[in-house]
C-alpha cells in the first residue's frame, strides 16, 4: 500500500512540475515574442551611440548619457529612477596621435592610440630604437643594458587556439595594463603594444593602464595588429629600426558623475534585490556600441518587457547603468558600498558586457552547488532559443564588488568570436550590431530574471 501511495505522490509531483514548466515556457515565449516583434533595445542603442557617441567617464558625453538613461527608464515605466553620485577619473586624449616607423630614411605612418591613463609624450613626440619582446620575463632578461633609452614593443598576440576569446584576451592583457611599469624598470623611455585583438586590421585598440607607485612614468600607446606585424618584420630586417610617436593626453582631477538606477518594486519580497545592468561609459574613440551600449539597451529592455507583459516580480528588480567600468570601476564599487551601507540583500546580479552577438548562455559565479544545479535545470526552457551554455564562469566587472556580500554573479554570454574586432577600437559603432541578435539577448536576460525571481535561489 505504501508503495502505491508513493507512486501516486510521484505522479502528482511530476504532473505539477510539468504544469509549472509549461506555464514558464509560455511566459518565456511571450518575452521573446514581445522583444522580437516590437522591442525597443535597438532604437535605444541607436540613440545612445549615434546621438551621444563615445562616453568616457568624466566627459560631457558621459554626463549626457546619464541624463538620457534616466529619461528613458522613466518613460519605460520604472516605479522609481534615481542617480547615485560617484567621483570618476577624468582622463582626456587630446589631439589625435601620430606615429611612424623609421627605417633608415623611410618613414611609414602607422595607426596608434594612447592607452587610457597614459601620460603624454614630449610636445615634439618621442623617437628611439625599438626592442621587441613577447613578455615580461624576456624583458627582464634583457635588462637595462639593452633596454635603457629605448622604446619597448610588446608583441604577444592573443592566443588564437583559445575558442573562448575572453580567455585569450585575459592571457594577453598584462602587456597593456602593466607594460609601461615593467619597461620603465629597465630604463625604457616609452612603450607600444600590439592591440588586443584576434583580427588583423588597421584599427588600434585602446584600453586602461595604471602606473605603479615609485616607478618613473613613461608614455604608452597601442598600434594596430597590422602595424605590429609590419614593425616586427622591419625589426627583423633592420634591428636599428626606430619608432616615433606623439600623444597629447592628460589626467585631470576626478569628476562628479552617476550610476543610473531604476526599480520595479517587488510584490512579495521588496527588500530582496535583483540587479540587471551594464556600463554606461565607453572609450572615447568610437560610439561604444558593443562595449557596452548593447548591455545597457538589453538591461533597459528587461524592465520594459516586465512592465509591458504585466509581470509582477516577487523581488525588487534594479536596472543599473554603471559608470566608469572602463578605467576604474568606480560605479560598481560605489553601488556595492551603498548596498552594504543600506543593508540591502542582493540575491543575484546579472551583467551584460560581452557584446550584442548571438546568445549562447550564462556564466555563474559564487553559487553553491545546489544553486548552480537549479539554474542548470532551466536548460530545457532555454534550449528552443539556442542557449545551451549554463556553466561556471565570470559575472562581470561592474557587479564583481557585490560578490563578497554573498551575491550570486551571472554574466550573460553571447558568442565571443567577433567581439575583439571592435573592443576599444574606433570601429565599435552602431552599424556593427545586428538587431535580432541584440533582441535575442535581451529576451534571454529577461527570461532568466523571470525564472530566478519566481523560484529564488
Amino acid at each position: 500500500m505504501k508503495k502505491k501511495y508513493s507512486f501516486i505522490t510521484t505522479l502528482l509531483l511530476s504532473a505539477t512540475l510539468s504544469q509549472a514548466q509549461t506555464a514558464d515556457s509560455v511566459i518565456v515565449k511571450k518575452l521573446y515574442d514581445a522583444t522580437l516583434t516590437h522591442g525597443q533595445s535597438y532604437e535605444w542603442l541607436r540613440q545612445l551611440t549615434t546621438q551621444i557617441g563615445g562616453r568616457l567617464a568624466g566627459s560631457a558625453n558621459a554626463a549626457k548619457a546619464v541624463q538620457w538613461g534616466k529619461s528613458v527608464l522613466e518613460q519605460a515605466g520604472a516605479d522609481r529612477v534615481f542617480l547615485q553620485d560617484v567621483m570618476v577619473p577624468h582622463w582626456e586624449r587630446g589631439a589625435k596621435e601620430e606615429a611612424y616607423i623609421v627605417n633608415g630614411k623611410q618613414k611609414i605612418t602607422v595607426p596608434l592610440l594612447a592607452l587610457g591613463g597614459s601620460i603624454a609624450t614630449p610636445k615634439k613626440g618621442l623617437q628611439a630604437e625599438v626592442i621587441e619582446v613577447q613578455n615580461f620575463q624576456e624583458l627582464r632578461a634583457l635588462g637595462k643594458e639593452k633596454c635603457e633609452g629605448k622604446i619597448i614593443f610588446f608583441n604577444r598576440p592573443m592566443d588564437a587556439t583559445k575558442i573562448n576569446t575572453f580567455e585569450a584576451y585575459g592571457g594577453a592583457g598584462d602587456q597593456r595594463r602593466s607594460g609601461a611599469n615593467e619597461a620603465s624598470k629597465v630604463g625604457a623611455i616609452g612603450v607600444i603594444i600590439r592591440s588586443l585583438s584576434n583580427t588583423l586590421n588597421d584599427y588600434p585598440h585602446t584600453g586602461s593602464m595604471q602606473y605603479a607607485t615609485g616607478v618613473p612614468l613613461i608614455p604608452a600607446g597601442a598600434i594596430s595588429t597590422n602595424a605590429a606585424e609590419l614593425l616586427s618584420k622591419t625589426l627583423k630586417e633592420n634591428p636599428k629600426t626606430q619608432f616615433f610617436f606623439k600623444q597629447n593626453c592628460e589626467t585631470l582631477d576626478d569628476a562628479p558623475s552617476h550610476n543610473v538606477v531604476a526599480e520595479i518594486k517587488g510584490s512579495e519580497k521588496p527588500d530582496e534585490y535583483i540587479v540587471v545592468g551594464g556600463h554606461l561609459d565607453s572609450w572615447d574613440v568610437a560610439q561604444g556600441a558593443h562595449d557596452d551600449g548593447t548591455g545597457i539597451a538589453q538591461s533597459m529592455e528587461v524592465l520594459r518587457l516586465f512592465k509591458e507583459l504585466g509581470i509582477r516580480p516577487k523581488r525588487t528588480i534594479r536596472i543599473v547603468l554603471f559608470m566608469n567600468e572602463e578605467n576604474g570601476n568606480r560605479g560598481g564599487i560605489k553601488y556595492a558600498e551603498l548596498a552594504k551601507q543600506n543593508n540591502e540583500k542582493h540575491i543575484f546580479a546579472l551583467e551584460s558586457d560581452s557584446g550584442g552577438f548571438t546568445p549562447k548562455g550564462f556564466g555563474i559565479q559564487g553559487a553553491a552547488a545546489s544553486v548552480f544545479e537549479k539554474i542548470q535545470g532551466y536548460k530545457s526552457l532555454f534550449a528552443p532559443y539556442g542557449l545551451h551554455e549554463i556553466e561556471r564562469g565570470g559575472g562581470g566587472v561592474d557587479i564583481g564588488p557585490l560578490g563578497p556580500q554573498g551575491t550570486v554573479l551571472i554574466g550573460f554570454k553571447p558568442d565571443s568570436q567577433r567581439y575583439f574586432e571592435y573592443h576599444h577600437a574606433s570601429n565599435d559603432k552602431f552599424d556593427t550590431v545586428n538587431q535580432r541578435e541584440l533582441e535575442l539577448g535581451a529576451a534571454s536576460m529577461a527570461s532568466l530574471v523571470y525564472l530566478l525571481d519566481k523560484y529564488g535561489l
